[in-house]
């Protein structure tokens, strides 16, 4: 199957993920799952995403309906008469939105999911999201769960359902591998800026718990830039995937802060590390890597410095903090998603430092071949983060 075929079968309906305990009732429609009206507000929580980097069709684990990517190098599609820099300049073209820079150059292209204008396309392709979502949830750091499920059952004065925020939901995937892994009746508050995303998120939630317990949603439409807070009050949990690194500090104090006001944890997962390894090894990794990173911390956001930073914020404020590695292990069977990743890491380098584009056209050519013949191995480093606020009783 090429790359192509599966973005394409990509485009379909996010498919329904039943809990453990149904597997053979007919998924509901939209107009039946359980969800409380979408409340529009203006300072909720929102957005980027990893995107779980943390993806418009009709899907990106932060995406929306827009291009698709054409599956093919530069050497076969024809952009290689162009010259190096123009086909440098198309790899870039192809990455599926949400992958690597396809917008206004030096623009906060994680956070900024649609512009207000008319006739803006959307900024991200829920393909990408559901291209990574397999890889995401082979990569969170499952030894967090433990510590995270023995302090939600002992919630004090616990009224009900957990009642759980995911910012920057995009198409709901941290909601589809967490939710059957928690006891316990759940209502999940998907928050995201995208209401496309919040469309696919809210149909393909996951009905029950691990225990069978009912687990409902509703949507609030929200940028998390603008979290105020208020925002997260009442919840029992917050959690989200490829944020931190789109964030500022200033954008991560105040997400901190709106935990440390509600006294819930915050298990925050898939936040890029800035390490990547690559097998076979080329001379140009590094630069590349180095030019990613730059371009990470573009902007004044955080991009690998993300978690260090937010670690020392909740720690100051009394939690106690867990971070765990979580990276992507990318073989033949990723292909597609190694493919659409070497193009965005490499867009996003040469973007930053323009200079590249020459040498940078002939190393993505061969990482191309080298993927497309299953000799390519990638590790893509990310760090989750769980954070347990000290309790009534003054323990963590």
């Amino acid at each position: 199957m090429t790359a192509r075929d599966t973005m394409t079968n990509a485009a379909a309906a996010i498919p329904a993920q039943p809990g453990p305990r149904e597997t053979e009732s007919p998924r509901k429609s939209e107009s039946e799952v359980e969800s409380v009206p979408r409340r529009e507000t203006d300072g909720g929580a929102a957005g980027a995403g990893q995107g779980d980097d943390r993806g418009p069709t009709p899907a990106d684990a932060h995406g929306e309906p827009g291009t698709t990517a054409s599956g093919t190098t530069a050497a076969d599609d024809g952009s290689a008469d162009l010259g190096p820099a123009a086909a440098a300049a198309d790899s870039v073209l192809s990455v599926v939105p949400g992958a690597g820079p396809a917008g206004r150059p030096g623009e906060r292209a994680t956070v900024r999911l649609r512009d207000d204008e008319p006739g803006e396309p959307p900024r991200y392709a829920p393909e990408w999201l559901q291209l990574r979502e397999s890889a995401d949830a082979t990569a969170r750091a499952h030894d967090l769960l433990d510590p995270l499920r023995i302090r939600l059952a002992n919630l004090p004065g616990r009224p009900g359902a957990l009642a759980v925020h995911d910012l920057g939901c995009g198409t709901g995937s941290m909601g589809r591998w967490l939710a059957p892994r928690l006891d316990g009746a759940q209502h999940w508050v998907l928050h995201d800026r995208d209401p496309y995303l919040l469309h696919f998120a809210a149909v393909a939630s996951p009905r029950s718990a691990a225990d069978g317990s009912r687990v409902t949603v509703e949507t609030r439409r929200g940028d998390v830039a603008r979290l105020t807070p208020d925002a997260l009050s009442g919840a029992s949990l917050v959690t989200a995937s490829a944020l931190l690194d789109v964030l500022t500090r200033e954008e991560i104090l105040a997400l901190v802060d709106a935990c440390a006001g509600a006294g819930c944890p915050a298990l925050l997962t898939l936040s890029v590390a800035g390490r990547v390894e690559l097998t076979p090894h080329d001379p140009l990794d590094a630069e590349i890597a180095e030019a990613f990173n730059d371009h990470q911390r573009r902007t004044d956001l955080l991009g690998p410095d993300a978690v260090t930073v937010a670690r020392e914020a909740f720690a100051a404020r009394g939690a106690n903090v867990r971070v765990r590695p979580s990276p992507w292990h990318l073989g033949p069977e990723q292909a597609a998603l190694t493919e659409q990743w070497l193009r965005g890491w490499v867009g996003a380098a040469v973007e930053q430092r323009p200079d590249l584009a020459e040498r940078a056209a002939r190393y993505l050519r061969d990482r191309l071949a080298a993927c497309a013949a299953g000799e390519l191995r990638v590790i893509v480093h990310h760090s989750d983060l769980l954070a347990l606020p000290r309790s009534t009783d003054g323990t963590s």
